[in-house]
């Protein structure tokens, strides 16, 4: 497949120089903003998701007027964790 470019970006020269002072050794600028573009791109895709699991739950609860507590998710939530750091403890 055929790359392509993106247009340049135009940044005041502080956000430029930010940018190359926390760029790893033998990092490019090119390849800080690729990284970051696909970061970028996945970070709203998982926002869209969770937001699209979110209003299908809303609606899944309307529907069956199925609620839970926020005690229970709260210690639904605090059994997952400890399980998890047990797990991770092994």
């Amino acid at each position: 497949m055929k790359s392509s470019t993106i247009p340049s970006l135009r940044v005041e020269p502080d956000l430029r120089q930010a940018a190359e002072n926390v760029l790893r050794e033998g990092e490019t600028l090119s390849s800080f903003m690729e990284e970051s573009l696909r970061a970028g791109i996945l970070y709203r895709k998982a926002r869209k998701e969770f937001i699209a699991r979110g209003l299908a739950s809303k609606d899944e609860a309307r529907q069956t007027g199925e609620y839970y507590s926020v005690e229970a998710v709260h210690g639904e939530l605090r059994s997952m964790l400890a399980h998890a750091e047990e797990k991770h403890r092994r």
